[in-house]
């Protein structure tokens, strides 16, 4: 699995069971024994669901900073809060612990969007409100990351 594609809505159970849609899961049929690692997002209130391998990587980069800095301890530390290790069930679903609930304000409505190799899980209206804010701005950062220098 290199990079994951698609956006999906899906509606989450009141047990916080997420159903997998079936294009996700063939891009995860790779990983998904290994399992995956849920997170809370750094910019925005949604989660990321990274396969286990991605995690580890990532994680792998945090670990390199030097925890006799302040900074980077306060880093880790809000970094890796509420990190769960997570597996599909039997029938494809993911449980969304209560306390990541909370922070991403999912209720029922539930947008699944890739993000290169990771999945962030939304709340749907929070996901459609967080794209039109970004519409207007989205020329100019997108010129600006991607853009280059012309000389």
């Amino acid at each position: 699995m290199n990079y994951l594609i698609g956006t999906y809505e899906c509606k989450i159970d009141a047990k916080g069971r997420l159903l997998i849609p079936s294009a996700f899961k063939k891009q995860l049929a790779p990983v998904v024994s290994k399992g995956f690692v849920l997170k809370r997002a750094v910019f925005q209130n949604c989660l990321e669901l990274y396969p286990l391998n991605q995690w580890e990587d990532l994680i792998t980069k945090v670990n390199s900073l030097n925890r006799f800095k302040k900074k980077n301890n306060d880093f880790i530390r809000r970094f890796t809060a509420g990190v769960k290790f997570v597996e599909l069930d039997g029938n494809g679903r993911l449980l969304i612990p209560k306390d990541l609930i909370e922070f991403s304000n999912i209720s029922k409505e539930v947008t699944l969007s890739t993000s290169v190799n990771i999945i962030e899980i939304w709340d749907r209206p929070s996901y459609e409100k967080a794209i039109a804010d970004s519409r207007d701005d989205f020329a100019k950062l997108a010129e600006e990351v991607m853009g280059g220098h012309e000389e």
